[in-house]
Order: C-alpha cells, then structure tokens, then sequence
C-alpha cells in the first residue's frame, strides 16, 4: 500500500494547536493566577488533573517562566517517574519509568515528533521546539499508545506551544522578550514572541539563539571515575535557533483555520565525553558522536469546529503536516596503540527523514457517552548517505557502503475511545486502536543487500477508571496496552559496528514490541496542599535485543536484532504539595523503580535510577514581588546497570525570582539560580557507564519582559 500523505485532513488537539485554545500568551510569571492545573494529553478533553484517570504530570506556563531552564527536561528532574538520559542544552532526552529513546513518544501540539531512522536508545531531541515558545508541557506515565499510536509504549511527551489571543474581538498586541545566561558551558540565549489580532486574524511569531560552549565538571570521585582538576566534557555545547510563524482566520468564535511553520537549525552538538586519558584510563578507547548539523523545517494546516453540531460529531479538528529533518552524523572510535599513536575508526553519516502525516479526529456526546474518535497516519523516507574510513590500524580503508539503506516507514491506525459515567462517584474510559505499519528498504548506491519489507498490524486497548471517594479523595486504576514497532535502524542495519566489536545483520521481520501496564492510584487534595501516589507494573514482551548469531561475517562475531527479551518494570511514585502560611510552602516527589528480563534475570535492563527522592522549600512574597526556594535530589545506588554500578549522589539547587517593575502594560523579572551548590562531581545514572558528568556550581541568570 503506497500512501503520500499531502492533503488536509483532520486533527484534535483540544487545548494544543487549536486556533481558539489558550487566547493571549502569558504575561510573566507574576501575573498568573494559581488554578488548578489541566491537562488534555491523557484524554483528549480538557480535564483538571485531580480529575484524569491516569498518571500524568503538568509543566505550567509559570513553572516555565520562572525556572527559564536549559532544556524541558531540566524541569523532569522534579516529577514523579520522570529521568533524563544524554548531557548538555541540546542533546538530552527525557525517561519514563525506566524506558527511554523510541520507547517514549514526543509530540508537540498532539503531533508525533519520533522518527523511524533515530537510534532506538535515543529517540528524539525536545531542543526542536524552542523553550520560550512552550505554554506547557505534559507527560503521561505508561501507554498512550490507543490515542499515538506506535513507540508511546512507556508514557508520551507533549509539548505545548503558545497560541495566538482569540480572533474577533478588539485588535490587541502582545509579547515577551528576554536573555538568559548560564554559567555552565557560557551559555547565551536571546529570545523575542509577539502575538495578536486583527479582526478576524491572530497571529504569533517566536525567534530565539542559543550559543553554548562545552561545560566543565568539577575535580572528585564518582565510583571508578576520578577527576583530579576541573575537566571539560568535550561535545556538550551547540549552536542552535528556533524560529516559528503561525496564522489562524476565524470563521466564528469556535470554528477557524490555522497555519504554522517552525524550522530549527544546530550546529557542534554532541553526546558529550571526557578524554579516556584525563579520566587514569589513557589505554582506553574514546567514542566521540557529533551532529555537526541538523536542521528541522515543519509545516502544519489545521482546521477547528468547536460546535459542528452534526449526527456524527460536535467536535472536529483537522491537522495535515509535513517535515524534513537532515543531519549530520560522524561516529569516532579513536583507539590508543602505543606511544604516540592511534587507530582510529570514523563513520560519517548524513540522513535525510521527510515525513507526511496527518490526524484526524472528532467527538460526540451520546446521551451520557462521550465519544472521541479519529485516525492518523504517516509515511516517511529516509535517504542514508555513510563512508567509514580506518587508519592506523592496518592499510587506510574507506567503506562507501551505507549501514542503513534508503528506505521508506508507514503507518495509518484508527482509535476509539468512549467516557461514561456508570454511578455518580465512577468514570470510565475505555479505547481501543488498530494499526498497520509498513516497512521496506529501497535502492541504495553501494548497497547490494537485497531489497527486504515487512508489514503487521496491532491492536491495542485500555480501560481507566476513577472512584471518587469524597470530594478530596480520588482513586485511580488503569489496565492498558502499548506498542512499538521496530525502526528502520533495527529492521535494515547492516554492517560493522566498532563498538561491538562485531557485525550485524539485517532483521526486516522483527515483530512490535507489546507492553501490558497496570497502575494503581490515589489523589488527595485540601486548602493545605495535594497528594498523588501510583504504583505501577509495565511488562514488554517480544522486546526486542542485539543477540549473537553465533558465527562470523567479515572474520567478525555476527549479531542480529531478534524479540526475545521480556521486560518487567514495577515502581511507586509519589508526590506532594504542602501550603504553609505566610508564603511558605514545600513540595516532595519519591520514585522507587525495579527493572527486570524475565527470561534472563542475570541481564542488566535498567536505565535510569532505581530509587530518588526530591524536594523544595520555598516562599512567595504575598504581593508577587519577589520568591526563593532552595531544594535537593537524593539518588541512590543503582547496580542494574551493564559495567560498574551506578554510584548514589545528592545534589542541591538554590533559585531565586524579582519583579523590577511593572510600567503600563509590561511587566520585568528576572530569575536567578545557582545549580550544584555543593559542586560535586556526580553523573545521572543513565550517563554513569558511558561517563558524562554534570557540569560543576553554575550560575543562571534571565531576563524577560512580557508585554
């Protein structure tokens, strides 16, 4: 089945990319009233969290504004379930509940950002969207995969950009801008937003730079790694812009058109390492992965009906898009092999993913039923150029031959879902969704594999529920199913692989990974403050593992993707807000995880902590002028890990915000944080193998004026 996906066609993004869902960006931090907080990412409708059968955690507008973090995921350090993998501004990726890279969907306005040709540990980059431009962020823990579709197998990212003020009222004209600076790295960013109306259009337009120089750690021990001085962690800075325009016409006050274009571009990002000989190891091995470019252009049509009023639908929204992403890749294994020399092994990589797509969907209430109901759908190409080259470890050799072929990834699924209130106190939601993915590999210069494809279909569903058992008192319970079909990477990845060292072989028949998660849960909610706890169970089964072959290819052992691994993951979350009087308040969050293969209990399969804990006192100034905080993140020890165990640290931040003055209608603040006071040397669990330490005691300090 050949499908271009280039027409309009229909989306919802209750609260997201709809014309007529946020109105006038905010105005600073200080003017936002405390509501309670909201989210549609779970359901699809507007709903308050306290309310949302599921787990799911909300980065407001406020949060943003007065933390004017590094990345998004600077912020999942204080939720629930949340972990981050990779180090610097750009190149870090968030994990939920111990699952990471094409197992956890990003979005941003409710549209997949995941490609097919991204490495399957590492999935995609959130620095796409620009910080500035977020209203919110949301995050569900565990399956979304009946509203997403593929690769939501662990929980979905969604980032949520700022929207136009509503069109047909009076001509109106806002905006913001700031600079901030981080000490960590030198980092620099300016950023401007203006949005408004003009009859019946609105408007909004966001720029922003970033230049970030690569960070230094600071002297310690950690486990087995020692740094004596302050050591640079080469590849964690980048060169990177955001630019976004979008236009809405309405028709009326709840039907209109929107169009958006977005393009990001970086230069000099990279994982991050520090030189083997600067950590004792001078024999050992340095793997050095850049992008030294990557540039994203994004195009996006939409339609909105907030009151079709048909038989078949109340609601209906449409999105069609379209994306290009190219980058650059070059992979160094530089080899010590005596004094004075080296071997070094270089991949370079260029890749070029256009992606077609669409969703569709609409809602309708029938009776006491509210039904919500759509398709989407996706096809991508992806163009593979790769040259390896080898010297000084025998005769220079160069292999033109690309490890990946050129070839093509589609998807097309449809979903239901249905929200019904069976007793007074109980609300159910039940879905279900069918997908078909295609996959095949298409001619290739220097690539003399045979042409291979492979095609399935899946069905997944969950039910949720909530028991409200007073008021204040919330009980939450989940069943449901996700899964991941395999990448262009896993499927059609032939060749070498230095790291190894071995071969591998293509594996175009590999089946979707399925996973089967439970949660448990309860809310609790007064004038003092709230409560959550859930305790969860995600099992995946076919997952999918590199397994040795058992012979050779090349002289080299010989390694094939293959389901064969079943994966376990129970936790707990919890997390707190307590309201003290006179402006003092405290908030906690806990996370205890444990990972395991069922069919190899003897198999390391654990990718982030496995226990944390983490608060913040802070107080408010009863008028908005001015608040402090100062708060601390304990991990433990985490011996699940492939190499030597994980090490525990605690780290503590101190943070700070100012109104200067407000004059007519702008508002000035700035914020201020200094980041590991104690500057210890430490490394989140999911960089502690490949060591990548944090950066040192840092200061930040931003600027902003809303308008």
């Amino acid at each position: 089945m050949h499908i271009r996906f280039g027409a309009l066609v229909v989306l919802v993004c209750a609260g997201t990319t709809s014309l007529f869902a946020q109105g006038t960006p905010p105005r600073g931090a200080d003017s936002v009233i405390a509501l309670p907080e909201l989210t549609v990412t779970a359901t699809r409708d507007l709903r308050e969290v306290f309310r949302t059968p599921a787990p799911v955690s909300v980065v407001d507008s406020t949060t943003l504004a007065r933390r004017a973090p590094s990345s998004i995921t600077d912020l999942f350090f204080d939720l629930p379930g949340l972990d981050v993998n990779g180090v610097g501004p750009s190149q870090s990726r968030p994990i939920i509940r111990g699952l990471l890279g094409q197992r956890i969907l990003l979005m941003e306005d409710g549209i997949r950002m995941n490609n097919s040709r991204r490495e399957t540990d590492f999935g995609e980059i959130p620095s796409q969207v620009g910080l500035e431009a977020l209203g919110r962020v949301e995050v569900v823990r565990g399956p979304a995969s009946v509203l997403y579709g593929s690769d939501a197998i662990g929980g979905a990212v969604n980032l949520i950009t700022r929207q136009p003020p509503r069109a047909l009222g009076p001509t109106t004209l806002h905006g913001s801008l700031g600079y901030r600076y981080q000490g960590a790295g030198d980092q620099q960013r300016p950023f401007g937003l203006v949005a408004g109306t003009a009859g019946r259009f609105s408007f909004l337009g966001f720029g922003s730079y970033r230049d970030a120089g690569a960070y230094i750690a600071p002297p310690g021990n950690f486990g087995k790694d020692t740094l004596r001085s302050g050591t640079r962690v080469y590849d964690t800075g980048v060169k990177d812009q955001n630019y976004s325009a979008q236009l809405g016409y309405a028709f009326s006050a709840t039907q209109g058109l929107h169009a958006r274009y977005e393009r990001y571009t970086a230069d000099d990002a990279g994982f991050g390492y520090v030189k083997s000989a600067e950590l004792g190891h001078p024999s050992n091995p340095d793997i050095i992965i850049r992008y030294p470019s990557q540039g994203v252009d994004r195009v996006s049509l939409g339609y909105t009906n907030r009151s079709l009023g048909s038989a078949i639908a109340d609601r209906l929204d449409v999105t069609s898009y379209y994306s290009s992403n190219a980058r650059r890749l070059t992979f160094d294994l530089i080899i010590p092999t005596g004094p004075g020399s080296q071997g070094v092994i270089s991949t370079h990589n260029f890749t070029d993913v256009d992606t077609w797509g669409f969703r569709v969907e609409a809602a309708k209430a029938i009776g006491k039923v509210a039904l919500t109901y759509g398709a989407d759908g996706f096809e991508e190409r992806s163009d593979n150029t790769d040259t390896t080259t080898m010297t000084g470890l025998g005769p220079p050799s160069t292999d033109p031959v690309s490890k990946t072929p050129n070839a093509t990834f589609r998807s097309v699924g449809g979903f239901l879902q249905a929200d019904f209130r069976p007793l007074p106190k109980l609300s159910l939601i039940a879905g279900v969704r069918v997908q078909h993915i295609k996959a095949e590999s298409r001619p290739t210069p220097n690539v003399t594999t045979p042409l291979a494809s492979h095609e399935n279909a899946t069905v997944v569903g969950n039910l949720n529920t909530e028991y409200l058992l007073t008021s204040n008192v919330s009980l939450i319970g989940t069943v449901g199913r996700g899964f991941r079909s395999p990448n262009l990477i896993e499927r059609f990845f032939e060749g070498v692989v230095p790291e190894l060292p071995g071969y591998e072989v293509q594996s175009p028949d590999l089946k979707p990974e399925t996973s089967l998660n439970l949660d448990l849960g309860v809310r609790f909610r007064n004038r003092r403050g709230t409560l959550e706890v859930f305790g969860f169970r995600n099992e995946i089964t076919d997952a999918i593992s590199l397994q040795s072959t058992g012979g050779t290819v090349q002289g080299l052992p010989a390694f094939i993707n293959v389901n064969v691994d079943q994966l376990r993951y129970l936790g707990v979350e919890a997390n707190g807000h307590l309201i003290v009087d006179h402006g003092f308040s405290a908030v906690a969050n806990f996370t205890a995880i444990d990972s395991k293969d069922l069919r190899n209990d003897s198999l390391p399969v654990a990718n982030g902590y496995g226990l944390r804990i983490g608060g913040e006192a802070r107080y408010d100034h009863p008028g908005g002028r001015f608040w402090l905080s100062y708060g601390a993140r304990h991990n433990d020890k985490q011996k699940d890990l492939e190499g030597a165990p994980a090490p525990a640290f605690t780290v503590m931040q101190a943070r700070g915000g100012l109104r200067l003055f407000q004059a007519g209608r702008s508002r000035h603040t700035i914020a201020l944080a200094l980041d590991n006071v104690a500057n210890k040397l430490y490394s989140e669990t999911s960089n502690s193998n490949f060591f990548r330490p944090s950066p040192g005691r840092n200061v930040t300090l931003a600027y902003r004026v809303d308008f």
